[in-house]
Parts: structure tokens; sequence; C-alpha cells
């Protein structure tokens, strides 16, 4: 008889869970329709520490996998650092105990352990070239991790095995770039893996202008295009005038190409503060241009997009104006931004890629002297911020000054 009451408890209870998620999801759906966003908080102490006094560089790359894994790849050569004050225990003789560069390539669990780290040239894996300057990295369906570069004589792109054995080098370093070859690359500034069609798309980038589209267990070319759709072409584009017509062919770099569920995939032209849209195909669907008055190197870095069915949001990288836009996917609409220039927690000195777990985590890495890796929490749905820019997404509690001051922006 206990045995039964206890079935039929935990069967009630089973019950209840369901109706609550299902209540709980409804709930969502309706703070949506009445103009919720979505609301982060930077987690301070993630990752964890690096072994082996390892530091890192800048980086340039970061993905996540279906298990929640964080994937980055930083530049970590000599020159990416400041001999006697930063690697002094790489210097010969050492310098100091600490530091030295740590392994290009880093893969971290949902709490930060790091549970990879490979990388660079001189490896025993495989015979392939090591880009003179690695950047942007994805992982497959199979867990294999694909890396780009976009140094002078980076035409190719690596794939390797999750614990770094090289399987395959696609472009041969050093050739003769176009626009439109088959075979090669030209200093590749993204990869990123499309699960539903097993295609890499590639943003190449920042010699060439295109997307490409490859067959992600052959490596084959499949399609491309330039902006608007246009074959892509060789030649230089005039540089960005706030205000003008944007051109019928991007500008270098062509920083991301990320497809959403729905078929749409988005492209960053980043000189031109262009977000460009296309269907899986290549037809060009629309374009807007972000934060039109910048200039330099742009604003539109990177974009990721939220985990639901839908992908109602989309996360937008501004590594010029230090921020992270959020977005309304389909409108194009920006819902605020959070993020500032600055080195504390919640800030940033040039944001450079970004991407989302299945959580609704963000995670965005920093290049140039930033050199950083942060994690923003999704705190769940709320009130869209007063504040269209609401500077350093730090817990409620401490987003006044000293004394309870708020400081104005």
């Amino acid at each position: 008889m206990q045995k039964r009451n206890l079935t039929f408890g935990l069967a009630l209870l089973a019950v209840i869970v369901i109706v609550g998620g299902a209540a709980e999801a409804m709930d969502d759906a309706a703070e949506y329709q009445a103009g919720s966003v979505p609301l982060f908080e930077v987690d301070p102490f993630w990752p964890k520490p690096l072994p082996g006094h390892w530091l890192v560089g800048p980086m340039i790359g970061v993905a996540t996998d279906p298990n929640d894994g964080v994937w980055i790849v930083h530049r970590n050569t000599p020159d990416q650092f400041v001999a006697n004050t930063e690697i002094g225990a790489a210097q010969n003789p050492p310098l100091s105990e600490c530091c030295r560069p740590g392994f290009p390539v880093l893969h971290f669990d949902a709490d930060g352990n790091l549970l990879h780290a490979w990388g660079g040239p001189g490896t025993e894996t495989g015979n392939y070239t090591w880009p003179q300057s690695n950047h942007g990295i994805t992982v497959d369906g199979q867990g294999n991790v694909w890396i780009g570069g976009n140094g002078g004589q980076d035409r190719h792109i690596l794939k390797f095995t999750a614990d770094g054995r090289f399987l395959a080098q696609y472009g041969t370093p050093g050739a003769e770039p176009t626009n439109t070859s088959r075979t090669n690359f030209n200093q590749v500034a993204k990869v990123s893996f499309v699960p539903e069609l097993n295609e890499i798309f590639v943003a190449d980038g920042y010699g060439n202008r295109r997307v490409a589209v490859l067959d992600a267990s052959t490596g084959a070319m499949k399609r491309m295009w330039g902006a608007r759709g246009n074959v892509p072409a060789d030649g230089a584009v005039p540089a960005y005038q706030p205000g003008e017509t944007p051109p019928p062919q991007f500008r270098t770099p062509v920083h991301c190409a990320d497809r959403a569920k729905d078929g749409l995939v988005y492209v960053c032209d980043r000189p031109t503060n262009r977000l460009s849209v296309f269907r899986t195909d290549g037809t060009f669907v629309r374009e807007t241009i972000i934060a039109p008055a910048t200039r330099s190197q742009g604003s539109t870095w990177d974009v990721a997009f939220s985990p639901d069915a839908q992908q109602q949001f989309m996360y937008l990288a501004d590594g010029q104006n230090m921020k992270v836009y959020v977005m309304n996917r389909q409108s194009l609409e920006i819902l605020y931004s959070f993020g500032d220039g600055g080195r504390q927690p919640g800030l940033f000195f040039a944001v450079h890629s970004i991407a989302t777990d299945r959580q609704g985590n963000i995670f965005t890495t920093e290049t140039y002297e930033g050199s950083r890796l942060q994690k923003f929490r999704y705190m769940g749905m709320g009130p869209r911020p007063a504040q269209r820019d609401m500077g350093a997404a730090w817990p409620q509690a401490r987003r006044s000054g000293p004394f309870g001051w708020s400081f104005p922006r």
C-alpha cells in the first residue's frame, strides 16, 4: 500500500512538473509578446584559472558544442606578448616564474574547467601548415574542430579531432588568391558549422570578399556569393563614408557568416557597418547598417543566436564601439546593448567573437590588448532596459556607483 501511494505520489509530482514547465514556457512566450527581452549578467569567475602559468593572447574565435563546451582560439606567438613583463618564464634564460603562452586552442566545459589544449606548428599529429595568424573556430557534428587563418599567406582551413589530431587541410598556403577560387581561400575570418546541412560556412574574409560554403565531410566547396548575392569580384572597394549607399561588393574583412535554423544567413561586412541577410543558397534578402557613424574597423564583428526554436534574438558583437547588441532577429531592431570600453568584468576591449550555448548564455572573446574570454549568464526574460546602452552587465545591485549614486551615460 505504501509502495502504491509512493508510486502515485511520484506520478502526480511528474504531472505537476510537466504542467509547471509548460506554464513557464507559456509565461515566457507571453512575456516576449509583451515586449520582454533576454537579460544577462557577467560571471567574473568563469572560466577557471589556466594551468602552467599560461597566458592567452588576442582571442579571435569562440564556439560552443552540443555538450555546452566552449572552444576558443587565440594567438600565442611571442610577438603577441611583452617579453620581459608578460612571458618572462618563456625567455632564455627565464626572467621570472611567470608566465608563458598557452596552447592556441583551449576547450572548457560548462563549469569553466579546461579539458583540451593543443595546436600550433611543430606538432606530430600530421602534415599541415598552421596559419600564420589563426582566426575563427567551429565544431562540426562529429566533434571535429575547424580553424581558419587571416595571415598574409593563409589560403587554407584546418580540421582536427577534439584532442588535436590532424584530419585535413583544405587550400594551399601561399597560393595565388582569387575571389572565385573553388580550392583556395584568402585570409579566412570565421568558420561556422550548420548541423542541419552538414555544411561549413566560411567568411572569406580579409583578402577575399565572399561567403563560401563547404561540405563538412569532404571539404568540397558547394557555392559562394558576394554582397547582395552578386558574383564575388576582385579589386578594391573605396573606403566607407557615413551616409553612403552600400557598395555592391563587400569590403574586407567579411567577418562572419552564420546561418539560423530558418535558413537565413547573416553576414558581417565589418568596415561597412553592414549586416546582410541571405537565404541559404545566397539569394539576397535585405541589409541594414549598424551604428552608421562608426569608422575605423566598423561595427559588425560577429553574430550569435538565442537557443529557442525560433531563435527570436540575435546578438551582435561591435568591437569598435565595445558593446554587444541584443536584437530582434527577424526585424533587425536593436533592443538594447550591454558593455562599454574598459577592463573590468562586463566591459570590453575590442569584443571580437560571440557564441551562445543551449542554456542561453553568451560567451565573448576580445582581441588586441583585451585578450579575454567572458561569460554572460542568461538571467531569463524581463522588461526592456530603460537605457538603450545599459553599460556593464553587472548584477542589478551593483549597477549604481558608490553611496548609491547612479552615473549618467
